[in-house]
């Protein structure tokens, strides 16, 4: 499935904005985001298992922040890194 990554995660991606994954829950979508782009995964998810708080995910246009969230190979998912600053 396509996976649209936030331009703070590009230098994990070799610079690609868009990349390919698997997976049939968000949590193994970003399992496979890990395997293909090592350290990417603990900037989206902290050590106990959640998503950072910074970060948005878009599952076929719906937030999200539920990594049990079931998709196909038909999702579109989008992350989001939340700005912040004043």
């Amino acid at each position: 499935m396509r996976v649209l990554l936030p331009s703070p995660l590009h230098s994990y991606s070799g610079g690609q904005a868009e990349v390919e994954a698997d997976g049939k829950t968000v949590a193994q979508v970003l399992a496979s985001l890990e395997r293909q782009f090592p350290g990417i995964h603990f900037r989206m998810v902290d050590e106990v298992g959640r998503l950072r708080p910074h970060m948005r995910i878009f599952v076929n246009e719906v937030c999200t922040q539920d990594l049990t969230t079931k998709v196909t190979a038909t999702t579109s998912i989008h992350i989001v890194a939340a700005l912040s600053g004043g």
